[in-house]
């Protein structure tokens, strides 16, 4: 084939410096946010916190491109306090990172003393966390009980110190110990676990073995009780053995319940009653009576002893009602949550003040830089505050009613009204929380798809899971209603809601299914 000449018309969007940093910023949770403006605090010299109280009860990008009155304005630092005015600047700002050119964007290169923004000045509050006073003690209270006795593997160390073995028994109930899971079970087989040590040496693979063995029997005899088992079933029978031994039960209804853990733990599971009593030769009323007692039991031994963290969520958003009777409702940024930011006066004059020295474009261009993280931090939250006031704007009904009044919302509808693009809508509602005399919702919550109605109008997907739930809370626990008994239910209050959906629905709600929700 000849070598040729052509051409072809293509585009594409470039994304700058800025840019690149405000798309990564509006994505960030606030946890992320509040790392990385420590992290250029630590990074740029020409950044710092603005340590005096400011008002922060609007926000806006009114004056974000208004440019300074002569070379020492740029070193002027008025408050940023915006007004809902604003928000056309915003959606064209806003567009621009995702649509825009970028020959029509800044570059970080540029004079850093020249045309400066006046709220570039400062932005915010840095400030911990709000904590409650009532959930921080109760919270506080159930962290130092998860941790009273440490983990697992110390409490039975501990335990293990107090019996009388030899070294080499005492070295095999150790590694048995270190070689649990979080849960307290032993998952590896004690002849892979020997097989593993022994490397090859058949003899001293069956010593170890053994020696497992006997550790085993040790392990499962400490506390708590069913620790060291291999399966369910185990745990189970360990727990029950206890039982038996101690004589608070009935020895009868312990050995059926034990019976029980001997037969496949799905019919357990399925609470298949006619399988069950005959298998264990015992009468119904027996097995379910035995069912209740295994029902009791813990299959996780390890549980108290996990180390559980309970991640506080810091809302990024603050919603209040004006007034008792009224349905309406003020949306403000969570103070707490916002750095106070401003360039360094001191340095920004020094640079001004030495052009053309060694060093200076390097300087000129971190303070570039903390121009524009300032200005994109500013932007991401006057963002987020538009998005909620449009979110809560479109769903009032759910502050005023609750779930059964949520309308259906798509990401689509908020962008078009803001003029953004969908994918900002979705980076602005990813990880950022909204507290509601509702309760604290991820913004994500507020969408939802809808489902057609008789009337010829729809019904969101999240105010059918919310009937659902009422529903399954009012049946009958002796007989529970099914999938399509819920979905005629929906049918009679003009949803339209076919079997697999209510079972979807009913599965996001963890909600289990009518066999294991009947009462025994």
């Amino acid at each position: 084939m000849k070598p040729g000449l052509s051409l072809r018309v293509s585009q594409h969007l470039a994304l700058t410096p800025q840019l690149q940093q405000s798309i990564r910023l509006l994505q960030l949770s606030t946890l992320e946010i509040a790392q990385e403006v420590e992290q250029m605090l630590d990074e740029n010299p020409f950044l710092e916190r603005e340590n005096e109280e400011a008002p922060r009860e609007e926000f806006g990008l009114a004056q974000a491109d208004t440019p300074a009155e002569g070379t020492d304005a740029s070193l002027e630092f008025a408050t940023y306090s915006g007004a809902d005015s604003a928000s056309n600047t915003t959606a064209e700002s806003q567009n621009d990172a995702e649509s825009s050119s970028a020959d029509e964007l800044l570059d970080w290169s540029g004079d850093g003393t020249q045309e400066m923004a006046p709220d570039d000045a400062e932005w915010g509050g840095e400030a911990p966390a709000r904590q409650s006073s009532d959930s921080g003690e109760a919270t506080s209270d159930a962290l130092d009980r998860a941790h009273e006795h440490g983990s697992l593997t110390d409490f039975l160390h501990r335990q293990a110190l107090a019996l009388r073995l030899s070294d080499i028994d005492r070295a095999a109930l150790s590694f048995l110990i270190e070689s649990l899971n979080d849960n307290g079970y032993l998952e590896d087989p004690i002849e892979e676990l020997a097989a593993g040590l022994a490397q090859g040496d058949a003899e001293e693979a069956e010593e170890l073995v053994h020696r497992f063995t006997v550790a085993l029997r040790l392990l499962q005899s400490l506390e708590p009780t069913g620790v060291g088992a291999r399966h369910l079933a185990e745990c189970l029978s360990l727990q029950l053995r206890e039982l038996q031994a101690d004589g608070a039960h009935d020895a009868a209804l312990v050995a059926t319940a034990l019976c029980i853990c001997q037969q496949p733990l799905d019919l357990l599971a399925r609470r298949d009653l006619r399988r069950l009593a005959p298998l264990c030769g015992a009468s119904e009323d027996a097995t379910r009576a035995a069912m209740g007692l295994i029902a009791q039991l813990e299959p996780r031994p390890g549980r108290r002893f996990a180390n559980v963290e309970r991640n506080a969520i810091v809302p990024d958003v603050l919603v209040r009602r004006v007034g008792t009777g009224s349905a309406q409702f003020v949306v403000q940024l969570n103070p707490d949550v916002m750095p106070r930011l401003r360039l360094h006066d001191i340095y920004a004059g020094a640079l001004r003040g030495h052009r053309g020295s060694d060093g200076h474009q390097a300087l000129q261009q971190r303070l570039q830089e903390a121009r524009w993280f300032i200005k994109n931090i500013q932007q991401r939250f006057d963002t987020i505050l538009r998005v909620s006031k449009a979110i809560v704007e479109r769903q009032k009904n759910f502050f005023v009613h609750g779930e059964l009044a949520m309308r259906p919302l798509v990401l689509r509808d908020i962008a078009d009204e803001l003029g953004l693009h969908e994918s900002t809508i979705s980076r602005v509602t990813t990880a950022k929380y909204m507290a509601t005399p509702q309760g604290t919702y991820e913004l994500k919550y507020f969408f939802g798809s809808g489902l057609g109605t008789d009337t010829g109008g729809n019904a969101s997907s999240t105010a059918v899971r919310a009937l659902i739930k009422q529903f399954v809370a009012a049946e009958n626990p002796a007989k529970p209603l099914s999938d399509s008994q819920i979905a005629d239910m929906l049918k009679e209050q003009g949803i339209e809601c076919a079997r697999r959906t209510v079972a979807k629905y009913r599965d996001a709600l963890k909600i289990p299914t009518v066999n294991l929700r009947k009462a025994l």
